[in-house]
């Protein structure tokens, strides 16, 4: 519906940004299944499972490791993240506020919207790919941190652009194109494992006759093992395990999803997360690697990672146009967070203005591919830095009021800066970057022990801050979230 030339029907939707969401908005378990579905089976999928060739991984490593890392990951979200988002039904970035106060939010509201950008500017490239494909202009490689031609920054813009008119218009539209998207991918990415399986025997002159005779090719010519490629990280089931889990760090540990959880009837809906962990990080993600394992077996020298050429030998147009639109399924909820953020920042501002501003600042990231091929880094350090303000709401919603703390400190105390949970964030951030940095241990480690350390920080440094600024309570009176 139109009025006055504006877009109506969508851009006067409450979003909800700073009260919790009411009765009539809440979603069915549907509208999840579709929005996970549509976000994880897509176009980074064709970006990650390459990259585990390129690391070296072995099979049994690979599929142990995605078994149970995407489990973790899953009950995550079903037991971490979404009984909050369902009972305070506040976005991250307002919830945050309430317990960090104005000033120490924006801080981390500017980290979280950079970050989310940066992820976004991935997806954006992973669809740009498929363009090249058909526009024929020269791609970046494994190794490129910068564009290299003048067709790359327009196909980048170009998809950008797009992707970014959709996020602006808000929640509802961003699950309907995943749930509209999801099906179709999902036959696609099923497809890229079929025909890259046949066109290994194929290549290789082998006969498969039982699940055996399937392993041993698996083993033998796709997940070999052994070194990685110049540049790349040596991966075991460790990795593979902690890497399933972690990378979407920031949305379950990190509570980043209560954004969208908090349209959740139930807070059972959570599991909705298994649909994208288990078709998009498990078997397309394998898929993917296997189109991978494919081109280096028919051309060692060609290193380059690049969907939109993987998909299109695979699966033709179909492919090409798989890669475009899971590209755009998978960025535009990130925009849609991203947008989030920066609106809570400025809260005057259009949401709607400040998510089609922000998925345009996306399109130029990216144009440099350097986020996307070394992706698997980035989401484990991006993971990191979110990950331990999910540790403080976690404190702050279920072990305040036992220990007879108070929840939402900033707004009780009408403090503007909880040094309590600068404390944990910063002093967290250090002591694992430090870990890294000194060789002690791999950053795809070191966050597990890193949220633990930040719950034991946040609980001592409030204990000092609320005992000179508030009157102690009992356990029993303290405000709780939950009414």
């Amino acid at each position: 519906m139109m009025q006055g030339g504006q877009p109506q029907q969508y851009e006067p939707v409450n979003e909800y940004e700073r009260e919790p969401v009411p009765e009539k908005a809440r979603l069915g378990f549907k509208s999840f299944i579709g929005q996970y579905a549509g976000e994880h089976t897509a176009g980074t999928e064709l970006m990650i499972g390459p990259l585990f060739i390129a690391a070296g991984v072995a099979a049994f490593d690979l599929v142990a490791g995605l078994l149970i890392g995407n489990l973790l990951a899953v009950l995550s979200w079903r037991f971490l993240t979404a009984p909050i988002a369902t009972r305070a039904r506040l976005t991250l970035y307002f919830q945050l506020e309430k317990i960090c106060g104005r000033k120490l939010v924006t801080l981390y509201n500017l980290a979280n919207g950079v970050m989310f950008c940066f992820l976004a500017g991935s997806m954006i490239t992973v669809s740009a790919t498929a363009l090249g494909v058909w526009f024929h202009f020269p791609m970046p490689g494994l190794n490129d941190l910068y564009p290299n031609s003048v067709g790359w920054v327009l196909a980048v813009l170009a998809v950008g652009t797009a992707v970014a008119f959709v996020a602006a218009y808000g929640y509802n539209i961003v699950a309907r194109f995943a749930n509209y998207a999801a099906p179709w991918m999902t036959i696609v990415f099923f497809a890229f494992g079929i025909v890259g399986l046949r066109q290994f025997l194929d290549a290789t002159g082998t006969q498969i006759h039982s699940a055996a005779d399937l392993w041993h090719l698996c083993q033998t010519s796709i997940w070999k093992g052994g070194d990685p490629l110049p540049g790349q990280v040596k991966f075991t089931f460790w990795h593979v395990m902690f890497f399933a889990w972690f990378c979407n760090m920031a949305m379950h540990i990190g509570m980043s999803d209560l954004s969208v959880f908090r349209y959740a009837r139930k807070s059972w809906y959570g599991f909705a997360s298994g649909a994208g962990m288990y078709l998009g990080h498990f078997f397309a993600w394998m898929a993917a690697s296997i189109l991978y394992a494919l081109q280096l077996h028919n051309n060692p020298a060609n290193t380059d990672v690049l969907p939109g050429p993987l998909a299109g030998n695979a699966v033709g147009v179909a492919g090409l146009m798989c890669v475009i639109i899971a590209g755009w399924t998978t960025a535009n909820p990130t925009i849609y967070r991203a947008g989030l953020a920066f609106q809570a920042i400025f809260p005057k501002s259009s949401r709607y203005r400040v998510t089609l501003i922000t998925g345009l600042i996306v399109a130029v990231f990216g144009m440099f591919p350097a986020v996307a091929m070394k992706l698997l880094g980035f989401v484990a350090l991006y993971g990191l830095i979110l990950m331990p303000m999910g540790a403080v709401i976690f404190v702050d919603f279920w072990l305040f009021p036992k220990l007879g703390l108070a929840s939402f400190y900033a707004e009780k105390s009408g403090s503007s800066f909880n040094w309590a949970a600068a404390v944990a964030w910063f002093a967290t951030l250090g002591i694992a970057l430090w870990l890294v940095q000194s060789g002690h241990t791999q950053i795809f480690f070191v966050s597990l022990p890193g949220w633990f350390i930040a719950v034991a920080l946040y609980i001592v440094a409030s204990k000092l801050v609320q005992n000179k600024t508030l009157q102690p309570r009992p356990a029993a009176e303290v405000a709780h979230v939950a009414s």
